[in-house]
């Protein structure tokens, strides 16, 4: 379990979903099942541009503003409801990220989208959930969600942690441009199934992270190397 840090220590802040567990191509394929049967077809890989790492209030906010769809409680229900009953059957965690997790020495939490539920049970199911609690931040959390800068922020006050000594660990570009716009340092992970499409790597190095990486068990040298070439600055 990890621990709050001092002021102005470092902080490492991860995304969950496509980070920590392989989750995105479930949530893509129930979402794009749920407004199917709603009266709306999506292709993946717009969901996949324009849903990912936003959470499920700016989710239902663009396919009412662009699409014109209203998502009901019931069908939000039932999104859940399938999410969840897939991740209890499929998920499964980030290759290397326990190993990766035991090895840093910094502090280090978790800044998801997702609701607060969501975030435990895809931890809990993969085995993670006790290296987080009770460091774990949900975008409800906050008033504006990423790309918003409110999570991370608010992830580094509750941590002590000033945001020039933070990485944040993202794989969407929506969570890269809410990192840049806190002010910290942050690395896109670009080793989740949902990663393997072009075009995503394409998306994340134009949002402009410090780095792209591919391989978890990296993240321990690659933080100690990013905190020092910060600290190393004038």
């Amino acid at each position: 379990m990890t621990t709050g840090g001092q002021a102005g220590t470092a902080l490492v802040i991860f995304d969950c979903d496509g980070v920590l567990v392989d989750s995105e191509p479930i949530s893509v394929s129930v979402l794009l099942e749920v407004i199917r049967e709603a009266g709306l077809t999506l292709s993946e890989e717009l969901a996949y541009e324009r849903f990912l790492g936003v959470s499920l209030a700016s989710t239902c906010s663009i396919l009412q503003e662009e699409y014109d769809l209203v998502m009901t409680a019931a069908a939000l229900d039932s999104l859940r409801g399938r999410l969840y009953s897939r991740f209890r059957a499929d998920l499964t965690a980030i290759t290397g990220i326990a190993d990766a997790l035991d090895r840093l020495h910094q502090p280090f939490c978790v800044a998801s989208s997702g609701q607060p539920e969501r975030i435990r049970l895809s931890l809990g199911l993969t085995g993670l959930l006790e290296k987080f609690e009770p460091h774990i931040f949900s975008a409800t959390m906050v008033k504006n969600g990423k790309p918003a800068p409110d999570l991370f922020l608010h992830a580094a006050e509750a941590m002590g942690a000033e945001p020039a000594r933070c990485v944040v660990v993202e794989d969407s570009p929506a969570g890269i441009e809410a990192a840049r716009r806190a002010g910290m340092r942050v690395f896109a992970f670009a080793g989740g199934s949902h990663a393997r499409r072009e075009s995503h790597r394409d998306a994340i190095t134009r949002a402009g992270p410090d780095l792209v990486f591919d391989d978890m068990t990296l993240l321990p040298e690659l933080v100690e190397r990013g905190l020092a070439a910060r600290k190393a600055v004038p």
